[in-house]
C-alpha cells in the first residue's frame, strides 16, 4: 500500500486557511459581544449605503425658473396674499420694509412647501428682523416695537432683496392711495425726450456760432 505523503506546501496552505478562519471567528465574536461595536458597524453600513446610493442615483432635472412679465404697482396686505406661488402664473411676491419684491425666481426658497413659504404673499419684515418663521400678522405691521438691532437685521435682508429680485412697488398703509406708475413712466419718457431735444438744439446753436465766426 502506498503511503500518504504530506508535502510542506499543503501543510502550510491548510494552516493558513485555519488561521484566517479563526481570525474571522474571533472578530465576529468581539463585535457581537460589544454593543458599541455593533452600533459602530451599523453606522458604517449606513454610510456605505448612502455613498453607493448617491453614486447610482439619477440626477434630478434642473428647476425651471419662470420668466414672467415685470409687475409695477403698489399692494395692500390683502392684495399681496394672492401672490403666494399658488396662482395660475406661479408668481411670488414678498414685502420687506415697506417695499414689495417679485421673488418668483427664488421659488426654491419661497415657493409652496419651501423653507420660507410662510413669507410668500406676505410682509416678511418681522420674520427677517427677528429670525423667526412664526405666523405673520394678517393686518398691516408698522414694526414700531422692533429694536435697533432687529431693524438693522431687516435692512441687511432688504439689501440682498434689492440685489437679487425685481422691485414691484410699495406696501400700502391702511388708507394710503396707490401710486400711478404709468403716469410717472410717461413723465419720465417725456422728460428724457425733452433732454435729448435740448442737447440737439445746443449742438445746433454751437455749430451755427462756429459757422458765423468763420464767415466773419
Amino acid at each position: 500500500m502506498a503511503e500518504k505523503s504530506n508535502s510542506p506546501g499543503s501543510t502550510s496552505a491548510t494552516t493558513g486557511s485555519q488561521n484566517n478562519s479563526l481570525f474571522l471567528t474571533n472578530f465576529v465574536e468581539q463585535i457581537i459581544m460589544s454593543p458599541s461595536n455593533l452600533i459602530l458597524v451599523g453606522i458604517i453600513a449606513i454610510l456605505v449605503y448612502k455613498i453607493l446610493k448617491s453614486k447610482f442615483k439619477s440626477e434630478d432635472p434642473p428647476v425651471e425658473i419662470k420668466r414672467l412679465p415685470k409687475l409695477h404697482r403698489d399692494f395692500t396686505i390683502e392684495e399681496l396674499k394672492k401672490y403666494d406661488g399658488r396662482g395660475p402664473d406661479g408668481r411670488i411676491l414678498v414685502a420687506l420694509n415697506g417695499s414689495v419684491y417679485d421673488v418668483t425666481r427664488g421659488a426654491a426658497f419661497y415657493g409652496p412647501g419651501a423653507t420660507y413659504a410662510v413669507f410668500a404673499g406676505r410682509d416678511a419684515s418681522r420674520g427677517f428682523a427677528t429670525f423667526t418663521l412664526e405666523p405673520i400678522k394678517d393686518e398691516y405691521d408698522d414694526l414700531s416695537d422692533l429694536d435697533s438691532e432687529q431693524m438693522s437685521s431687516m435692512k441687511e435682508w432688504e439689501m440682498q432683496f434689492k440685489e437679487r429680485y425685481d422691485y414691484v412697488g410699495k406696501l400700502l398703509k391702511p388708507g394710503e392711495e396707490p401710486t400711478n406708475y404709468s403716469d410717472e413712466e410717461d413723465e419720465g419718457s417725456q422728460q428724457e425726450t425733452e433732454n435729448i431735444l435740448d442737447q440737439q438744439n445746443t449742438k445746433s446753436d454751437v455749430c451755427e456760432a462756429e459757422i458765423k465766426s468763420k464767415d466773419d
